[in-house]
């Protein structure tokens, strides 16, 4: 018997949940080939607001866990994406044309990426933290804690990687964000949420969004309750203007030349000093 096959549907992941967005539209999105891939969800101002609302409720819970839990959550993420290569490699290969064997690199590499910055989860305070001298009879340390809630426009290419790198590194640091997907290859990311719904990563630590990157960064920037935004994924003049609205809340804006390192955790992270008398 012939059968219709049943296509996957892309929707948003806010809150833990897959919901399509409030105002229903969608937009299509081609194969390197150019042929008709999907449609995914197009994202509004009011999902958005939705998805920020589910970080900051999540933020408290995720920043008072401990390195090494949040490390353990991290890896366990690696092991998920691990067992969705397959769905992963399909998807690189259709969106950006590329051979099986560059869509399994990028995936490895991604993989090895979640891995990287587990590990650093339980190293940040000894690494950047410190027991500072003081002439008193005090005890005077520095440790770092998280920024808050995060926005990242992720890069275009690589898809996966691109999305993998910009947000492990705000979730190793104890932030919650907001990822907003490439607007032209943003299935791997929209995959990436599943993942994330299943590696213990509790609800409204990472929300994704999908759609028009100029629609979103004007929002994002005059945003109250975002504290930091990566604007890899933003052209110069996109980060400019975000630069001149987020001056209001002194959003910490940042683009990074490096692939992996501290500074990218770091980055989105306070230092809190603290004073306490010696004996006490």
């Amino acid at each position: 018997m012939s059968r219709i096959d049943v296509n996957k549907t892309y929707k948003l992941f806010i809150g833990g949940t897959f919901p399509r967005s409030e105002s229903g539209r969608v937009y299509e999105v081609k194969a390197a080939n150019k042929k008709f891939l999907a449609n995914p969800a197009l994202a509004s101002r009011k999902d958005l607001r939705d998805a920020v609302v589910a970080a900051k409720s999540a933020q408290a819970g995720w920043a008072s866990a401990t390195a090494f839990n949040r490390g353990q959550i991290l890896y366990r993420i690696a092991e998920m994406m691990q067992g969705r290569a397959d769905q992963f490699t399909e998807e690189i290969v259709a969106l950006e044309g590329v051979t099986n064997k560059v869509a399994k690199l990028q995936i490895e590499e991604a993989i090895d990426t979640w891995v990287w910055y587990s590990g650093w989860c339980d190293k940040l305070s000894t690494y950047a933290g410190s027991q500072n001298q003081v002439a008193g009879p005090f005890y005077n340390f520095t440790t770092p804690e998280p920024l808050g809630v995060v926005a990242i426009f992720a890069e275009s290419k690589p898809s996966l990687l691109g999305a993998v790198r910009t947000l492990a590194p705000v979730m190793a640091g104890g932030n919650t964000a907001v990822l907003i997907a490439s607007e032209n290859f943003p299935l791997p990311a929209i995959t990436l949420g599943e993942v994330l719904s299943t590696s213990d990563v509790p609800a409204g630590v990472v929300n994704i969004l999908s759609g028009k990157t100029s629609e979103l960064y004007p929002w994002i920037g005059s945003h109250m309750e975002i504290d930091g935004v990566d604007v890899a994924g933003l052209s110069k003049r996109q980060e400019d203007e975000l630069k001149l609205v987020g001056a209001d809340n002194l959003k910490r804006i940042s683009r990074f030349s490096t692939a992996n390192h501290p500074e990218r955790i770091l980055s989105f992270m306070e230092q809190k000093t603290i004073w306490h008398p010696i004996g006490i």
